[in-house]
């Protein structure tokens, strides 16, 4: 892919996060005012209410979006700021390396601890 294609998955993945983060808001800091997720009664982070949404099949693929697409945005935007300081080629491969096996990692192992919890 060229850069161009690469800008345009960050923009997309700007709004994803937009949209997934004011989602998490809306339900873990308005419960008060909604509580349209908050089963077991009380606050949306009691952990009756955080296992009981674990269950739901859409807040595990949310959770687990949510992640790739904070990890891709946030990776590729500090990628830009540092490709914005000019270093060489081979530290930009480097770099570029590094942040493919880093996030894959953490897309790993937060999904695995997405996925565990939807297991029980």
């Amino acid at each position: 892919m060229n850069e161009t294609s690469y800008w345009t998955w960050h923009i997309i993945t700007g709004l994803l996060v937009l949209i997934l983060l004011g989602m998490h808001m809306l339900i873990m800091h308005l419960d008060g005012i909604l509580g349209w997720f908050s089963p077991a009664e009380g606050e949306a982070v009691s952990w009756d209410n955080v296992f009981s949404r674990s269950k739901h099949v859409g807040f595990t693929l949310t959770y687990v979006l949510l992640l790739g697409a904070a990890l891709y945005h946030g990776l590729y935007g500090l990628r830009t700021i540092l490709f914005e300081l000019s270093p060489p080629v081979r530290l930009q491969k480097f770099i570029n390396v590094t942040f493919w096996v880093g996030g894959v990692f953490l897309f790993i192992v937060g999904t695995y601890g997405s996925l565990a919890i939807f297991k029980q």
